[in-house]
């Protein structure tokens, strides 16, 4: 199996959303035009890994000055700060029948790689209570119930410092 790992442009909009429909139920899963923005205002901070020329899994999310994600974040690009200190992870997605074969933990490292060389001062994600252990495996330490609420879900805040 052939693995590229590259940045986002807007011609993966159409790739990157049909991944996000495969991993999240239709009221978490971001849609194309929130895609179109996001890609627009911070292209460089989508990591895309590919499977013999097959988009399988990535991960995405802007800079911030704030420490903290919020809801409000997940819809409006103006959040994003190119030289913001903090990396929201937005999400973290594998095609279902790619998981459990280390893409999503590359990706992810990848993106904390790129970050901490940049001088950030860390990462931050919400997830569910299943995939605490995962994300607990890469570093991430969680701060408890988030007070998210994004597609009428709870979640966990996770959080890794550089």
């Amino acid at each position: 199996m052939e693995i590229l790992i590259r940045k986002a442009t807007l011609a993966d909009v159409d790739a990157i959303t049909a991944v996000e429909a495969e991993c999240f139920p239709e009221a978490e899963a971001a849609k194309r035009e929130d895609f179109e923005k996001r890609l627009k205002a911070y292209g460089d901070r989508f990591w895309l890994l590919f499977a013999d020329g097959e988009l399988v899994s990535f991960v995405d999310g802007p800079l911030t000055a704030e420490s903290e994600l919020r809801d409000e974040m997940f819809a409006d690009t103006s959040f994003h700060r190119a030289d913001g200190e903090w990396q929201m992870i937005f999400g973290v997605c594998t095609l279902p029948q790619y998981r459990k074969k280390g893409f999503a933990a590359r990706l992810l490292r990848t993106a904390i790689e790129e970050s901490r060389a940049e001088g950030r001062k860390g990462a931050v994600l919400t997830c569910k209570d299943a995939l605490l252990s995962f994300y607990a495996s890469l570093g991430f330490v969680s701060e408890g119930e988030s007070e998210s609420n994004h597609g009428g879900a709870s979640w966990n805040q996770m959080r890794i410092k550089f």
